[in-house]
């Protein structure tokens, strides 16, 4: 049994329950996941195929928007190049629209350098961030082949960082990286892709460390830090005279302990950051189908916008029964 030698000292949490209250709604917009009603905006067509830019070299047949499309679509539907070629093929004759359409090889080479335009609204003010990490298969043999034959065969994965708004469920910023980066290293990068201030950044103890608080401090100073110090953490030199925002957590948990603290500090809102990874496996997938890292980014960066598609749909409301 997990945490068996700790079994005494654990906390004794009941399992929460949770009710639907806008259960019609919510069904409604998990019908429309599965609508396959496509608008192609006059701007689209305008920009399908690239105009000629007078420089030496074949001009390139489809621009970034065509490759684009293709890539959501894989992704939404879960196909191969071949069958999404075929796929958009289908739908542009259904619409009776005269636009080429690139073959699975185009597909495949030009995504490696794909920029994703991101599918997020326009904050009307501070946002509330969450910050977490998921790990996505590469390739190599599932677990039971693995199981069979003794674990042969090569795997590797790769990590996914998000930051989440918990208020709308929406991914504000992703960035994927090998199993070597840690999480810690990859806060600056996402609060960079995140236009508008920031109200607080939520995040699990992987983060605890006076870098991450630096680096929040200097994307926006007002922002409230939320991340939980460890254990084996000790107050800084000025606690009694200047204390930081660390410290201040720390002398809140000696008052209160852990789940005062968290209470205290909303800390639960960083389960949403979960769900949102949770979703993208359950739509997305659990792996890359990429094989090179560049490819592999854009993929996620397009997944991530295919899950804020989606999220705008419609979300569950939930509340919880005491």
């Amino acid at each position: 049994m997990p945490y068996k030698v700790n079994e005494k000292r654990r906390h004794r949490i009941p399992k929460a329950r949770y009710r639907v209250q806008n259960w019609r709604d919510y069904d409604a917009a998990l019908r429309r996941r599965g609508d396959l009603t496509i608008w192609v905006t006059a701007e689209a067509i305008e920009a399908w195929t690239p105009a000629s830019t007078g420089q030496r070299g074949r001009p390139q047949l489809y621009s970034a928007i065509a490759v684009e499309t293709g890539l959501m679509l894989r992704l939404a539907f879960g196909r191969p190049w071949r069958q999404t070629e075929g796929m958009l093929a289908s739908i542009l004759r259904l619409l009776g629209m005269d636009l080429p359409v690139p073959d699975h090889t185009t597909f495949s080479r030009r995504s490696a350098d794909l920029t994703v335009a991101k599918a997020v609204r326009t904050a009307t003010g501070p946002v509330n961030v969450v910050i977490d990490s998921t790990g996505l298969k590469v390739f190599g043999a599932g677990e039971w082949q693995r199981e069979k034959h003794d674990g042969q065969g090569r795997r590797t994965w790769r990590k996914l960082h998000l930051a989440v708004d918990p208020d709308t469920g929406e991914i504000l910023a992703s960035e994927l990286t090998t199993v070597e980066d840690g999480d810690a290293s990859q806060v600056g990068p996402l609060l960079d892709q995140i236009s508008g201030p920031i109200a607080s950044v939520t995040a699990d103890g992987a983060y605890d460390g006076a870098p991450v608080y630096c680096i929040i401090a200097e994307r926006d100073p007002a922002a409230e830090v939320i991340i939980p110090p460890r254990s084996t953490a000790v107050p800084s030199d000025t606690a009694e005279t200047a204390p930081t925002p660390r410290d201040r957590h720390l002398r809140l948990i000696q008052e209160r302990g852990r789940l005062g603290w968290q209470k205290a500090v909303n800390y639960g809102r960083r389960s949403l950051g979960e769900v949102a990874m949770m979703r993208y496996k359950t739509v997305v997938g659990r792996r890359l189908y990429a094989r090179t890292l560049p490819m592999q980014k854009a993929e996620a960066a397009a997944a991530c916008k295919v899950i804020n598609v989606i999220t705008r749909l419609g979300m569950p409301i939930s509340q919880r029964i005491t």
